[in-house]
């Protein structure tokens, strides 16, 4: 089961599926800001790369942000190519059944963050959910990446999703 906001049309959405869209947005929260670390999914040459991330979000859940070395590959990749995903799980909470764990794609586009009022707010919402990572993320040969989330799609139960949108539900 997919839903999905319908901006095409001026029909109000049904009660029902109100309900679902805050249950999906709330589920989307819930997992970001419960899990520290994503799987940040990035491309080249029409080939994907899998990196390890901790990252923190938005309140509205529009921003996704992370830092990385730019000696890496990741940095490379990044700069080569702005769209990615994030992959967020609930699996190290509920390792015995495989139904009750829940995933989160976002997906969006990717910008280094230059120096400045924008880069210190990023870098203080980063380093707020992660203080072990201030020196990191201040370090010169670290960069900052701002992630604008186009997207989210919530598995649950295994096979059920659902496409959220930041900013569809106000």
């Amino acid at each position: 089961m997919m839903t999905t906001p319908d901006d095409s049309t001026d029909t109000p959405a049904s009660p029902n599926r109100a309900e679902e869209e805050c249950s999906t947005a709330e589920r989307v929260r819930r997992l970001l800001t419960e899990q520290p670390y994503a799987v940040l999914c990035t491309q080249s040459q029409s080939q994907p790369y899998g990196s390890l991330v901790a990252f923190a979000a938005s309140d509205d859940l529009k921003t996704i942000v992370f830092s990385t070395a730019v000696t890496t590959r990741k940095y490379r990749l990044l700069t080569e190519c702005e769209h990615v995903a994030f992959l967020i799980d609930s699996r190290s909470t509920s390792p015995a059944d495989m139904m009750q764990i829940e995933a989160v794609t976002a997906t969006g586009h990717a910008r280094v963050v230059t120096a400045g009022r924008e880069c210190d707010r990023w870098a203080g919402l980063l380093t707020a959910r992660h203080p072990h990572l201030a020196p990191f993320v201040k370090a010169e040969s670290s960069a900052l990446i701002r992630v604008d989330v186009v997207r989210y799609f919530h598995v649950c139960r295994f096979q059920e999703v659902r496409q959220w949108v930041p900013g569809s539900d106000s």
